[in-house]
């Protein structure tokens, strides 16, 4: 015991001198590496409409994209935060915030929220912005051509994608930011924290206030979050206690057995870059409950490469550094599919990113084998149809072709479990940050579309 007390204290030691040297360390980082910029980006407030709005619209925060085809046409709105997590001017959310308002008297929306993760930022020409904008096109132009499906009778709700702005990476040159990997990871949460759980909250405002114009069972507004990387970290520190409370109190009430209801209508987290004991609470929920109803939706989805170093190598290393003297133990919980139980080891899930942590998984994404020739709205509309059938009849080790890609459940996980962790392919995302895969933004458009278009799907079948 003396032997280990005094290893301790040596260790102790070595760590409060590092503790000397790190802050004029990193100090001395910024000052050679330089600081990337802590503004907001987009300060007019006024809404420009144009058929090039990266250049022409560079710095507002509200944008309509106005295409030679209508059916392309989106809206694009920017909030950007501190790295306090705090709005950078509350005008800027206030009138974005307020011309939702105004347009959901008059229209239905599909509302669409990205939250960029590490190295990005609300910066004209960033590439997550370049992605999100060319995902919000294809959504529309898919959204158009299921408003003309038999039985429908609507019109296409309006596609508006909302982006959430902050200092994603707080160096400039090219070596000097992969260190700040962990710098970052602090202030996501931090971010999660703060304001952005009331943005999420007015949006979803937005979307049940459409019922009040509409008519109720008459509102088909949507709404949609998806983070990346430590993106994905802000919208899980920002989410998860709603998460867990719409888990116990389900859509029939809190003392039945019914759907579980989610935040909005879908949550995505690409590559999420935070530990998987931070996920415990809801995997634990959804792994004892053994069946699900045929009218369960997804509610979250995590989807994260099987190449993705970033999350697989350095965020270990790194929680293993800030975990050295924390005290865990295992943990046992009932799996309601196998009918046994199973030990999680929290020392594992406290520095292994939550899409490594094999326990919690529940489906593999791989590439499909055969690619379709034909990639028309209208086949994409017709391979939606299916795969929403697919997930109706979901059970456990299941399939589900989606447009260039299968969804495999593992046969430990129950079908229609509403809480997808997703292990990927890597031909389908290659690394931490290229998302960009048409497959991958097809998946996603297609799990989207399962969430939002339930009620949709029962008046085509009823031929109403």
């Amino acid at each position: 015991m003396l032997q280990i007390a005094s290893e301790r204290t040596v260790a102790g030691c070595w760590l409060k001198r590092l503790g000397h040297w790190l802050l004029p360390v990193t100090l001395l980082l910024f000052l050679l590496g330089g600081c990337a910029p802590h503004r907001s980006y987009r300060t007019d407030y006024q809404l420009c409409e144009s058929a090039a709005p990266e250049t022409e619209c560079a710095q507002h925060a509200l944008q309509a994209y106005r295409s030679s085809d209508p059916a392309e046409d989106y809206l694009l709105n920017f909030i950007e935060f501190d790295d306090q997590g705090q709005l950078f001017n509350r005008r800027q959310m206030d009138r974005v915030i307020d011309s939702l308002l105004r347009g959901i008297e008059q229209r239905d929306y599909l509302l669409v929220v990205f939250v960029h993760g590490w190295k990005h930022s609300a910066a004209p020409g960033d590439g997550n912005i370049r992605t999100f904008r060319e995902a919000l096109k294809r959504i529309s132009l898919l959204e158009s051509e299921l408003s003309r499906g038999k039985g429908r009778g609507i019109e296409a709700r309006q596609v508006v994608g909302v982006y959430l702005g902050w200092r994603g990476g707080s160096l400039t040159l090219p070596f000097l930011k992969q260190l700040t990997f962990w710098d970052r990871k602090e202030t996501a949460h931090k971010v999660g924290h703060g304001a952005v759980s009331e943005v999420l909250n007015r949006l979803e405002n937005v979307r049940n206030l459409r019922s009040s114009f509409a008519g109720e069972g008459n509102n088909h507004t949507r709404l949609i979050v998806i983070g990346h990387s430590f993106g994905g970290a802000v919208v899980h520190s920002a989410l998860t206690q709603i998460l867990q409370e719409r888990f116990i109190h389900t859509l029939s009430g809190p003392d039945a057995t019914g759907d579980v209801g989610g935040f909005g209508d879908l949550v995505v987290l690409i590559n999420p870059a935070f530990e998987a004991l931070r996920y415990t609470s809801l995997s634990d929920m959804s792994s004892e409950r053994g069946t699900y109803f045929k009218g369960q939706l997804p509610v979250l989805a995590i989807l994260t490469s099987e190449a993705d170093d970033a999350t697989r190598v350095a965020f270990p290393a790194g929680r293993w550094l800030a975990t050295m003297f924390e005290k865990e133990k295992r943990i046992s919980r009932f799996n309601a599919v196998t009918g046994e139980d199973e030990v999680i080891k929290e020392g594992s899930a406290n520095v292994t990113a939550v899409g490594h942590f094999r326990p919690y998984r529940t489906h593999r994404l791989e590439p499909a084998t055969t690619r379709s020739a034909d990639s028309s709205p209208r086949a994409a509309a017709r391979l939606f149809y299916r795969a929403s059938g697919d997930w109706e009849n979901d059970e456990s080790g299941s399939q589900i072709e989606f447009a260039g890609s299968v969804l495999k459940r593992t046969k430990t996980s129950a079908g229609r479990n509403p809480y997808l962790v997703v292990q990927v392919d890597d031909e389908l995302i290659h690394d931490h940050n290229h998302i960009d895969d048409p497959r991958i933004i097809s998946f996603i458009q297609q799990l989207v579309l399962i969430s939002s278009q339930h009620q949709l799907l029962e008046k085509r079948r009823d031929g109403r």
